[in-house]
């Protein structure tokens, strides 16, 4: 597990949100600060948004780093979340039905978010 894989697993331990959690651990690569990334992250957290909110912050890393080019960058990560024993990037289809759930999701979020940024 890279460096900052292991912030956002520290984040949530330390009873982040997931999507703060892996905002907060990325949030130098694309310019704000971690206050900053909290804030961002309220919205996604818990599934709010229906997707996973450690998917969405890892999702909002990419597209602030990748602009016009974020789109396919989105589609590949959500293609590598799904294939870990997931399934589904659904906050829905993942709460109480994946081993781990929320901890599990945060962790290759963020490990295939570090990965496709190569921090």
């Amino acid at each position: 597990m890279g460096k900052l894989a292991e912030k956002a697993v520290d984040n949530h331990k330390s009873f982040y949100s997931c999507s703060a959690s892996v905002l907060s651990a990325f949030a130098d690569t694309i310019g704000i600060d971690e206050n900053q990334a909290k804030t961002i992250a309220i919205p996604f957290a818990g599934g709010k948004a229906g997707k996973c909110g450690a998917v969405l912050a890892a999702e909002y890393v990419l597209d602030e780093k990748f602009g016009s080019e974020s789109d396919a960058k989105i589609a590949k990560f959500e293609e590598r979340f799904k294939a870990t024993d997931k399934g589904s990037v659904m906050c829905a289809d993942l709460r109480g039905k994946v081993p781990g759930s929320c901890r599990a999701c945060v962790t290759d979020a963020a490990e295939i978010l570090e990965e496709m940024i190569q921090v």
